[in-house]
């Protein structure tokens, strides 16, 4: 128990190690195979639970808590949550939507593993579940990325090395968190895509970056057309898009290229150019791809 106190105590700057970030797996597992050979797994009562304050998820996608509500109903809950003790009961450390669909399941208790975590274990263990885990939305993303780094002091240089990133990703989802509160709402809620975002993120003006979100969402833009729109400092923000035909027929599948692998795709008859900053990045690309370059 006191090695396992260890290495969960390390801090941030040891679970983000120099290479890559440790995988919310291996620490789950960790906690999880000792709690089991040392016989401290509980059963918890539902009421008594809290989500974790630091969990960056604010949206969760209640189809998905369905599925998993009626699988629990069926079978029960195969893998404990892990929570911390508080004055007040208990915060969920990890296994929030364990938590959400038991509630739906009609349970009253839940199997769970108490540690003694300190704020930033906390913090660290929930950044790691949902950017490793979760489909996590680009505000939420972001939002992760930005408390990762003034937590642990860090550069984006190195944040993007840690997590598998190009560089301009984290800068481009950085960015997205000086829009305004009511347009990051959009994003959360995909309202407007990423790529939409993206480019009302490099505006200065707060009234055209509304101006052109709400336009975006009445005229159904493209983001090319928002590009177009939103390079030119002499049209009216309430004049309609008068859509131009497109320059090209691979322009939707583009930007939604772009979107996947985070960084510049071009296509031209027959061939498909993806740009890479570094080793890092071409890595992280063909990650995505899930192609193996050991086969």
């Amino acid at each position: 128990m006191q090695e396992k106190r260890k290495a969960l105590g390390r801090g941030l700057e040891q679970l983000f190690s120099d290479e890559n970030i440790n995988t919310f797996e291996d620490i789950e597992n960790d906690i999880v195979d000792n709690a089991r050979a040392n016989n401290t797994i509980v059963e918890l009562n539902l009421d008594e639970l809290r989500p974790n304050p630091y969990q960056p998820r604010k949206k969760f996608d209640e189809e998905a808590l369905n599925e998993l509500a009626a699988s629990i109903k069926e079978h029960g809950v195969f893998q404990p949550i892990i929570v911390k003790k508080t004055i007040k009961g208990y915060d969920i450390v990890a296994g929030e939507r364990r938590f959400r669909a038991s509630k739906k399941a009609g349970l009253t208790k839940i199997p769970a593993i108490i540690e003694e975590f300190s704020d930033d274990e906390m913090m660290q263990i929930s950044l790691l579940e949902n950017l490793q885990r979760e489909d996590l939305t680009a505000i939420e993303e972001a939002k992760a990325y930005k408390t990762i780094i003034d937590a642990s002091n860090i550069t984006q240089d190195e944040l993007a090395r840690r997590v598998g990133k190009s560089r301009s990703h984290i800068t481009n989802m950085l960015g997205l968190l000086k829009l305004p509160t009511n347009v990051q709402d959009l994003v959360l809620y995909n309202k407007i895509s990423m790529g939409h975002a993206r480019v009302l993120s490099k505006l200065e003006d707060i009234d055209k970056i509304n101006e052109l979100a709400d336009q975006v969402i009445k005229q159904d833009l493209s983001v090319r057309e928002l590009e177009e729109i939103s390079s030119d400092s002499n049209i009216k923000k309430t004049s309609p898009v008068i859509r131009k035909p497109k320059d090209s027929k691979y322009d939707i599948l583009e930007d939604k290229l772009k979107e996947k692998f985070g960084t510049k795709v071009k296509i031209t008859d027959k061939k498909i150019t993806i740009s890479f900053e570094n080793i890092q990045d071409l890595n992280r690309i063909l990650e995505i791809m899930n192609f193996d370059i050991d086969e």
